[in-house]
């Protein structure tokens, strides 16, 4: 079980579609997870304006779809930085949901604070 101690509570800011013809649907997304917003960059096609995530921003350890551990660096993608990575609830470890469906909790939990350990009732 990878160590989710650094994964926080975001909220969308704003978000533009730079999804190219024939390629996969990128978003760019400013988040606030505390402080400075973030920038990151998703193809989940769950993100919204306000919607309220859990993020695992640079530093942070996740466990990719292969099972092995990558630490979140500041990587580009489709030409942009991203600061950060939106997590599934597989990638939490709460035992359902979809790989690539980005884990949304409800208003109740703050921004920039822990995400829960367990999946929570519907946003």
């Amino acid at each position: 079980m990878v160590d989710t101690s650094s994964y926080k509570v975001g909220i969308v800011l704003s978000l533009e579609d730079k999804s190219k013809s024939g390629g996969k649907p990128l978003k760019v997304c400013s988040v606030n997870i505390g402080g400075d917003p973030i920038c990151v960059i998703t193809n989940a096609p769950n993100v919204r304006q306000s919607s309220r995530l859990v993020v695992a921003p640079i530093g942070s350890t996740i466990i990719n779809d292969e099972g092995e551990e990558m630490e979140i660096k500041k990587t580009a993608v489709g030409g942009v930085m991203s600061e950060g990575m939106f997590c599934d609830s597989r990638m939490l470890g709460w035992g359902s949901g979809s790989s690539g469906i980005a884990a949304q909790v409800p208003d109740s939990f703050e921004v920039g604070s822990a995400p829960p350990t367990s999946k929570p009732g519907a946003p």
